[in-house]
């Protein structure tokens, strides 16, 4: 297809980071894979990827794409074996193109070592400059691919040694599945930035995913969470956990509360459905404010907006409709047709928006592009007034452990005042949720979290030069 005839969808919005999944011990760990990662779909649209041993014989199948696009029937059926790893991405260092796709695989001293990676290595400029100048030739631009040569410079040593060894030289979050020909390795950085849980079949088979939606999808009962600066190695002898870091506090990322994680996981012992209810009521608490009927825009704001709603007292109405047969392109519409990318994919219920206060209820802003697209429509149909209220406080600092924040530059809140925002807008007013408030709907502690894109204190400094783009250069 020509590029010129195609337009992406991007909507200005937070991109998520990565899923990972893993299988040990059954006869479809491929399939089972497969479903995994079709759970795990929203963390990562670009590219997906699943390996698979049987017997020691190492398979491998990776595109562009989603993951039923990517995998038929057929190519499962070549991807044997009773152990699988899988990867769906979203490209937040390294180029969108399929030598990027996960996971990665080598073979080094007639040993095949895989690896699929969730987060961003924050030295890994630094890490990457020390292994070329001892002679490592890197085949992508990702941080990822340090680890396999950091792996295969300390395999002599015995398998935990190695994980040691290499993992001690990382900083930054990663949650990270590594397979070889017959061990399944579980691996979570020492502030347990992002999510990884482990959960256990039927049959007896283990299984490790970023998100306990993917264990629900195949039955799979969830045991614990892979703890923060656990190595978790899976083999035919069971369980070995190695803790190679002293205990520290924990980088939890809260996006995963506000954003990205899906609704019905359990992320950081925290079931996501009900904080993000639990963040709209506190919201409502804190703006006090009057208006016809909350509405979300679909689906980002939905389950904040039902908090909302329950606290204020005030009506819940979808006044958006949302499309859900947009792909992720589409042919281009003419010039005359305007904001054709917001119309596509939302279009407003104009009988029940004519002459009405309408609280929008989002869980965030980021560019602000897209919100003031939207509620341009929300005006064009009729309603008389238009508020937004946001279940998080505003991101004025970017992300370096995995998320694709652009940098403060490109942040609205970073560059404008509240009132400024508003008015870019086209609202009546705006109210953020606090950042107390925000901490408060989680039930656990502030220092629980990584706060970064909030406040610029960063748990883990990264490497002075240390940006996507430098990365990919």
């Amino acid at each position: 297809m020509n590029s010129s005839s195609v337009q992406h969808l991007d909507d200005g919005r937070p991109k998520h980071e990565c899923g990972v999944c893993g299988i040990f011990g059954h006869e479809d760990a491929a399939k089972l894979n497969y479903f995994g990662l079709y759970a795990l779909q929203h963390r990562g649209q670009e590219s997906a990827g699943i390996v698979a041993s049987d017997n020691g014989n190492v398979s491998i199948y990776k595109a562009m794409g989603l993951v039923p696009e990517i995998f038929s029937e057929e190519i499962l059926q070549g991807l044997p074996g009773s152990m699988a790893m899988g990867h769906v991405r979203y490209s937040t260092t390294g180029a969108s193109n399929v030598t990027n796709s996960q996971p990665l695989l080598v073979t080094h001293k007639g040993h095949t070592l895989a690896v699929a990676h969730n987060g961003n290595l924050v030295n890994s400029l630094e890490l990457r400059r020390n292994l070329e100048e001892k002679g490592s030739i890197f085949q992508t631009t990702m941080d990822s691919e340090v680890i396999l040569h950091l792996m295969a410079r300390t395999t002599d040593l015995g398998l935990g040694k190695a994980l040691t060894e290499s993992f001690s030289c990382l900083k930054g979050a990663y949650s990270i599945l590594m397979m070889t020909e017959d061990t399944l390795i579980a691996v979570r950085d020492p502030g347990g930035f992002r999510p990884l849980c482990l959960g256990k079949l039927n049959n007896g088979a283990w299984m490790v995913a970023s998100e306990t939606c993917a264990l629900d999808l195949v039955e799979a009962e969830y045991v614990r969470d892979v703890e923060p600066g656990e190595v978790l190695i899976i083999t035919e002898s069971g369980l070995r956990s190695i803790f190679p870091w002293p205990k520290q506090k924990t980088s939890f990322c809260i996006f995963e509360q506000v954003y990205f994680a899906r609704p019905d996981s359990d992320i950081f012992g925290i079931n996501v459905y009900e904080a993000r209810k639990r963040m709209g009521e506190v919201l409502a608490r804190e703006a006090n404010i009057e208006g016809d009927f909350i509405m979300p825009f679909p689906d980002s704001g939905n389950y904040a907006a039902i908090g909302f709603s329950r606290e204020s007292g005030i009506p819940l109405e979808m006044g958006m409709i949302r499309n859900h047969y947009v792909g992720r392109t589409f042919i281009q519409p003419t010039q005359s047709m305007r904001d054709f990318n917001v119309r596509v994919k939302l279009n407003p219920v104009r009988a029940l928006l004519k002459d009405k206060r309408v609280i929008i209820v989002e869980d965030s802003i980021i560019r602000g592009t897209t919100g003031k697209s939207r509620v341009k429509a929300l005006r064009e149909a009729g309603a008389k007034e238009v508020h937004m209220m946001v279940s998080c406080p505003p991101t004025r600092f970017a992300c370096y452990y995995g998320i694709d924040f652009p940098s403060s530059d490109q942040l609205i809140a970073a560059q404008n005042t509240v009132e400024e925002t508003a008015a870019y807008l086209g609202l009546d007013s705006l109210h953020y949720l606090s950042l107390d408030g925000l901490v408060e709907a989680t039930g656990l502690p502030t220092d629980a979290f990584c706060l970064a894109c909030f406040t610029g204190c960063y748990p883990v400094e990264p490497d002075k030069n240390f940006t996507k783009d430098a990365l990919e250069s």
